[in-house]
């Protein structure tokens, strides 16, 4: 049974930079494409950047240039590094398994002086 576990939220002010983890069990991570997704209050669910196995990268164009994916295939672990926050990034980020479509918990990301 594949888990996903996502770390590294908290509170930020703008400006700021923070670096999730999500760390993967149970699923052959390194052939996976994994994706970063967020939801804000009464707002959908968006893709923020997705990796492929082979490390190709795309990015929502509000992210573009701020926030990086990578991933580690030996630790089993995707990344986002998020650099000069704005308080619209505020939300629960979410990472996903994209071929087993299998969902982390989440972790709040807060963007507030």
């Amino acid at each position: 049974q594949v888990q996903l576990v996502e770390s590294g939220g908290g509170l930020v002010q703008p400006g700021g930079s923070l670096r999730l983890s999500c760390t993967v069990s149970g699923s052959i991570f390194g052939i996976h494409a994994m994706g970063w997704y967020r939801q804000a209050p009464g707002k959908q669910r968006e893709l923020v950047a997705h990796i492929t196995s082979g490390g190709i990268t795309n990015y929502a164009d509000s992210v573009k240039g701020r926030f990086t994916i990578s991933r580690d295939n030996v630790k089993n672990t995707v990344y986002l590094q998020m650099n000069d926050l704005k308080p619209e990034d505020t939300a629960v980020y979410y990472c996903r398994d994209n071929i087993l479509n299998a969902w982390g918990q989440g972790t709040q990301v807060t963007v507030s002086s």
